[in-house]
C-alpha cells in the first residue's frame, strides 16, 4: 500500500466508476429473467400462442439489452479517455477523476434501473400476448417508452465525459 501514487488511487477510482457503468449491464440480466419467465407461464396458459409469445418475449428482451451495452460504451469511452486502454495514463487531479467517476453513474444507475423496468414491462407484455394477441404492439411500444430513460442517461453521461478537459 505504501507504493501506491496518489495518482494511481485517482485513476483507480475512475476506473471504479468505468466499471459501474459496465455494471448496468445486470438491469438487462434481471430484467430479461423477468421477461423469460412471465413467457414461460404464458406458454403454459396458451401453448397455441407459443411462437407470438417468444417473438414478443425476444423483442421486449432486446429492447431491454441495449442498456447494457450504453454501459459498456461508457466504460470503454472513460477508459479510453483516461488512457487505460492504451496505456498512456493520463495525469489528472483528484477533482477531474471524480469527474470521471461522477460521468458514469448517470448510466451505472439511470440505466440498471430502466432496463430491470423494460423487463417488467416486457413480461406484461408477454402476458398480454397470451391473452389479446392483437394487442402486442401495444406492450412493446411500452417497454420502448421505458428505454427512453436508459436512453437520457446514456446522454446525461456521454455528455459529462465529453465535457472533461484533462491535461488542459
Amino acid at each position: 500500500m505504501e507504493n501506491i501514487t496518489g495518482t494511481e488511487l485517482i485513476l483507480a477510482c475512475s476506473a471504479i466508476g468505468a466499471g459501474l457503468a459496465v455494471i448496468a449491464g445486470i438491469g438487462p440480466g434481471i430484467g430479461q429473467g423477468i421477461a423469460a419467465g412471465h413467457a414461460a407461464a404464458a406458454v403454459g396458459r396458451n401453448p397455441g400462442a407459443k411462437g407470438d409469445i417468444m417473438s414478443t418475449m425476444l423483442l421486449g428482451q432486446a429492447v431491454a439489452e441495449t442498456t447494457g451495452l450504453y454501459g459498456l460504451v461508457i466504460g470503454f469511452l472513460c477508459l479510453m479517455r483516461m488512457g487505460v486502454l492504451n496505456g498512456t495514463y493520463v495525469d489528472m487531479s483528484l477533482q477531474e477523476g471524480l469527474r470521471y467517476f461522477a460521468a458514469c453513474m448517470p448510466i451505472a444507475i439511470g440505466g440498471g434501473i430502466s432496463a430491470v423496468a423494460q423487463g417488467r414491462v416486457a413480461a406484461t407484455a408477454v402476458n398480454l400476448m397470451a391473452k389479446r394477441p392483437d394487442d402486442w404492439a401495444k406492450g412493446i411500444i411500452l417497454c420502448i417508452t421505458v428505454e427512453f430513460y436508459a436512453i437520457l442517461s446514456l446522454l446525461a453521461s456521454f455528455l459529462m465525459l465529453l465535457n472533461l478537459h484533462l491535461g488542459a
